[in-house]
């Protein structure tokens, strides 16, 4: 038979473990990149005058295309590590007439974009 003291720290155990599960500090929580990872070394294969298609093979596709103008296409990539950090890179690309004009973002523009491919 069960005494009243082992009943009680059995309750007390429980009550203890349930309020410790709830605590979301001490949850796992996995790291999941959302977007397109690129690189420097990437965008440093990016020219002037490039089609719309040598741009995807280079980059890939984007994340998204901006739906009231066909002529830029956003790439992003998110990482968070943890609560208090988060990695974020962003890259648009801007077309004139199926031709790669310009490029902005948290890249650095390489040193030969203004150099077409045919030269």
């Amino acid at each position: 038979m069960l005494s009243y003291k082992s009943l009680l720290a059995g309750v007390c155990t429980a009550v203890l473990m349930l309020s410790l599960a709830g605590c979301s500090s001490w949850v796992y929580r996995i790291n999941i990149p959302q977007g397109n990872f690129l690189e420097q070394s990437d965008i440093d294969k990016l020219r002037v005058d490039m089609t719309r298609e040598q741009v995807l093979f280079v980059l890939g596709n984007p994340v998204a295309k901006n739906a009231f103008d066909n002529n830029t296409w956003h790439y992003s990539y998110s990482f968070n590590l943890g609560r208090e950090s988060e990695q974020r890179q962003a890259l648009e690309v801007y077309f004139e007439n199926d031709r790669l004009k310009r490029i902005a973002g948290d890249f650095e523009t390489p040193k030969d974009f203004n150099i077409p491919l045919e030269q």
